[in-house]
Parts: C-alpha cells; sequence; structure tokens
C-alpha cells in the first residue's frame, strides 16, 4: 500500500476509483437503525481536524521537504479511503474543524469534498464542529444545516425536542443489539455529540468556548431516559448501557495526565476553555459515560482514564492542518463487542477497545487498549463488598 504522505495527487485520483469499485462491500444507509453486526461487534471510525479547503489546490503543512511539492487536501481525502478499507467502520465520527474556514473559498463545496470519501463509502457519518468550520462565508448555524443536509449522514442541528440549547449540532445516537438477539430493540451503546463551540462570547474570559449549562441540561436528561429504558421491561438490564461522547475541544480535566497515566503522547498544551464548566463532572454523575473523544490539539493522541471515564483524543489527521513533519497523521478507532451467551446469541457490549492507525505505508495501527470492560467492573463492584 502506498503512503499518502508522499503520494502525488494523480495517483490519489487513481486510488479514489479502486476504493469506489470496493464501496459494494460496504452496507447501503437506508434510514435503518445503527446496531451491532452479525459477529457481535459495533466498529467507529474517528477523524478529527480534516483542515479541508480547496482539494488539489491546497498545500500540506508540516510534512517532510520531500513530499510538500505532491501533497495536498487529496492526501486527506486517500487517508479515509484507506481506512475505510482497511478497518470496515460501522460508524464515521467527524470531530470538528472539518473544513478551514479561512482558506476555503466555497464552504459548501469543501464540505462535499471532505465528506465525499463517508459518502462515497455508503457509510452511515455524523460530524459535530470545530472552532474554524464557520470562518469562511457560511455562519456556524448554515455549517451545520448543510451537514445535516448531505447524503449518508445521521447528523442533526439539535434535538427537536429542545428549544432552548446553546450551539448546534447537540444530539445522539442509538446503537441497538445484534439482529435477532434479546437486545435488538433495545440501545446497547449510546453515542452523545456535542458542540464545544469555537470561542468565548464573555469580553472578560478569553479564549475557547465550553459546553454550556443548557447542553449539560440536555445530556443528563438524554442520558437518564436512556437509561431507564435499558434497565426496563422487557428484557432489563441490571446496569446502564456504556456512553461515548465526542466533541471537539478537550476539557480541562485533559490536563490531569502526564506520561505515566496515559497511554499516546502529549506533545503540545491542552488547549481548552480557560474556565471548567463542569461537563467532566455532569458526565461521572450521569454514570454512563466510558469514554470522551476529541480533537483540537493535533500533536496530541493520548488517552487517559479519569476517575472511569478515559478522555482520549485522535491525534491530528488532515494535511493542512498543523502538525509535526516525519510524525504521521492518525486516526482512532473504536470497537465496541457484545459479551456471546451461554445459550447462544449475543447479549450487552462486553468490551470497549480502541487503538490508533497511522498514515504510513502499512497504516501501522498503534497503542491498543481497553477503555472499559464488564468484567472489570464486575470486579471492582466485588472488592467494594469485601
Amino acid at each position: 500500500m502506498i503512503s499518502t504522505s508522499s503520494i502525488r495527487p494523480t495517483m490519489a485520483n487513481q486510488l479514489v476509483i479502486i476504493v469506489l469499485v470496493f464501496t459494494s462491500f460496504f452496507p447501503i444507509l437506508s434510514g435503518q437503525q445503527l446496531r451491532f453486526d452479525k459477529n457481535g461487534e459495533f466498529r467507529i471510525l474517528q477523524v478529527a481536524d480534516m483542515h479541508f479547503a480547496n482539494g488539489k489546490t491546497t498545500p500540506c503543512l508540516d510534512v517532510l521537504p520531500q513530499q510538500v511539492a505532491s501533497c495536498s487536501d487529496l492526501n486527506t481525502s486517500t487517508f479515509i479511503h484507506r481506512l475505510i478499507l482497511a478497518e470496515k467502520p460501522h460508524l464515521i465520527v467527524f470531530t470538528g474543524d472539518n473544513i478551514f474556514g479561512f482558506d476555503t473559498t466555497n464552504p459548501a463545496r469543501s464540505m462535499d469534498a471532505a465528506f465525499a470519501p463517508a459518502i462515497e463509502s455508503n457509510i452511515p457519518w455524523a460530524a459535530v464542529l470545530g472552532n474554524h468550520d464557520q470562518e469562511s462565508t457560511l455562519s456556524r448555524e448554515g455549517v451545520m444545516k448543510y451537514v445535516v443536509g448531505m447524503k449518508n449522514t445521521l447528523s442533526k442541528l439539535n434535538p427537536p425536542e429542545v428549544q432552548d440549547i446553546d450551539g448546534y449540532g447537540n444530539y445522539n445516537l442509538e446503537v441497538h443489539g445484534a439482529e435477532g438477539s434479546a437486545l435488538a430493540n433495545k440501545s446497547t451503546l449510546n453515542l452523545y455529540f456535542l458542540d464545544s463551540g469555537d470561542y468565548s462570547k464573555v469580553p472578560s474570559i478569553l479564549g475557547y468556548d465550553w459546553i454550556k449549562p443548557s447542553q449539560q441540561v440536555w445530556f443528563q436528561r438524554t442520558s437518564n431516559k436512556l437509561q431507564k429504558a435499558y434497565m426496563g421491561k422487557p428484557e432489563a438490564q441490571k446496569s446502564p448501557a456504556p456512553g461515548l461522547v465526542y466533541f471537539h475541544i478537550p476539557l480541562p480535566e485533559y490536563a490531569s495526565f502526564d506520561s505515566s497515566n496515559f497511554t499516546g503522547v502529549r506533545q503540545e498544551g491542552i488547549s481548552s476553555a480557560s474556565i471548567n464548566s463542569g461537563f467532566f463532572a455532569t458526565m461521572a454523575e450521569a454514570g454512563d459515560v466510558k469514554a470522551v473523544f476529541t480533537g483540537h490539539d493535533h500533536l496530541n493522541d493520548f488517552c487517559g482514564d479519569l476517575v472511569g471515564i478515559h478522555l482520549c483524543y485522535a491525534g491530528g489527521f488532515g494535511y493542512h492542518a498543523y502538525g509535526k513533519a516525519g510524525w504521521s497523521r492518525r486516526t482512532r478507532m473504536v470497537v465496541a463487542s457484545l459479551e456471546k451467551r451461554n445459550k447462544g446469541g449475543w447479549g450487552a457490549v462486553k468490551s470497549i477497545k480502541t487503538w490508533k492507525r497511522l498514515d504510513d505505508k502499512h497504516l501501522t495501527a498503534i497503542d491498543a487498549q481497553v477503555l472499559w470492560s464488564k468484567m472489570s467492573t464486575r470486579r471492582k463492584k466485588e472488592i467494594g463488598r469485601l
């Protein structure tokens, strides 16, 4: 396989054609419910910070000297295509700065190109906004409305039942149990998406934006509703279904880790809001969230456990985004697996694992780790009773 860090645009176009031939192997989205597959897995590909601009005329940033002449936004697209073939995700999640507004002459056209690999694959996808998506001729609301109208997307502008909520792109997706199982009609994995904003609107507070109280109230109510449904009849469960949360700007709690208690690397500061709005505490109190996934800081790709919730970066993905020459662009995979029941068939989620893929010759997988395990949770409860 050819690394996209050295591929020429004409070769990238050829790769796109090859990939399109293979899209018939992937399921077509036709409004069906997200659910675990026949092997008891649900696979999520996270793409953070594409920074897509104008395609083949867009130069790459922070690549090796020999890569400069042949590198453009097409390298970003080719990387996504390669990942789709290698990982066969059931859902692709774009966690903001999908386009780089300042360098985008036509934001709609840039979004069409940026999300094209997901659309062409017929794989469901979802997106949230970062701090750069709205910096062209479309407002933040306009960008999200355009995303919601695109093919194969499960993105939503905001929950229809909530009239007053901050931001654009607060919504949840349910992943039901395997077809034919006792949990086929229940969400066994809950995905939450939030708009973490762009920049502070409060004159006395400088820096980046934060998740507001209205969004936290929506999250609390949604989590509570999903937990009641899952732990109620029929097929009542003893504990909540695990939840995963996606947004762009990291929380202040990401600064709680050092190299001794995370997996991955931290090569720059944590660019969170300068105030703590309490969303981490809100998630911890809800009790179902097992991991949070963000982008924003391109040179950080670590994942660490804080009181039972993993806080994870994906690492920089796009070639028109700042990076580090010689340090491969990367992505994060998350795979949730169901437990096999004694009498056959699939049950609830047994484990959630993650790893990263590098955009090198072999799409090298690194830093595999278990984010959550039902068995380890049981052991903790048993130890607590002693």
